[in-house]
């Protein structure tokens, strides 16, 4: 093989066979490309085609026929509203969900080997305080209603959490409380309607029209990243061709 520091050769000698023979494996590579990116063409395509044959619906009533008669795809924009709510009675007010941890301010401690200017061994103990994660717990809802019926909390994946508070118990001990309030939200989601009831599904916080054109426009944002990834690949198989001896060309 050819020694190769940072990017230079110290022997930089490429054959006119060894070009012919890249250019070979370029055609291979960008062929090969281009069939794999016409079968991602064909997905995007059928996937866009069932995006826009899916019923688009803003109406609760409508919600509830599509249910009934399976209608089958659906983008449904609607509100999400709490049937029951989870708290803790040290903080107060109606969530979602609610993660409470217990944390302690703990004394550690550990030995060190370290030199000193003369380089002799010494063994110094090191001590720091920290608080600790002792324990955690979590409350979620049961039920939500969304586009005025009502479903499992876990139907739709829509819940986030932020901070919510802190509350010290003593001076070494404090509890952190982590949420999402039990507020209406609104968004759009992709399902199908069957059985009297919906699959499970995610919550985009648009509406109807850019939600569509979101889930339209993600299979082209994955076509350039197969190209990117393709495009460099191609450039790192020919470098490592011209990085090996390629006697057998002679």
């Amino acid at each position: 093989m050819r020694k190769f520091k940072g990017f230079q050769f110290d022997t930089f000698e490429i054959t006119p066979r060894e070009i012919i023979a890249s250019v070979v494996i370029v055609g291979l590579m960008f062929l090969i490309g281009f069939t794999i990116s016409g079968k991602i063409d064909n997905y995007i395509m059928d996937q866009n085609e069932e995006y826009n044959r899916a019923a688009k619906i803003e109406s609760n009533d409508l919600f509830q026929y599509g249910m009934e008669t399976d209608l089958g795809n659906a983008f449904v924009y609607g509100k999400i509203e709490p049937v029951d709510t989870v708290t803790y009675k040290e903080i107060g007010g109606k969530y979602y969900y609610i993660r409470k941890i217990r944390e302690e301010y703990r004394r550690h401690e550990k030995t060190e080997r370290v030199k000193d200017s003369k380089g002799k061994v010494h063994y110094k103990k090191k001590v720091w305080y920290s608080w600790d994660d002792v324990w955690r717990e979590s409350r979620t809802c049961k039920k939500i209603k969304f586009a005025g019926k009502k479903f499992k909390e876990d139907k739709i994946n829509f819940m986030g959490g932020h901070y919510l508070k802190r509350i010290y118990h003593t001076s070494r001990v404090r509890y952190e409380y982590y949420g999402m309030e039990a507020k209406p939200v609104k968004g759009t989601v992709y399902t199908k309607l069957k059985n009297n009831t919906m699959t499970s599904c995610d919550l985009n916080k648009s509406n109807l029209k850019d939600t569509v054109e979101s889930y339209k426009t993600s299979g082209g944002v994955c076509k350039i990243l197969f190209w990117v990834f393709w495009i460099t690949g191609t450039g790192l198989a020919v470098f490592g061709f011209y990085y090996l001896d390629n006697h057998w060309l002679e």
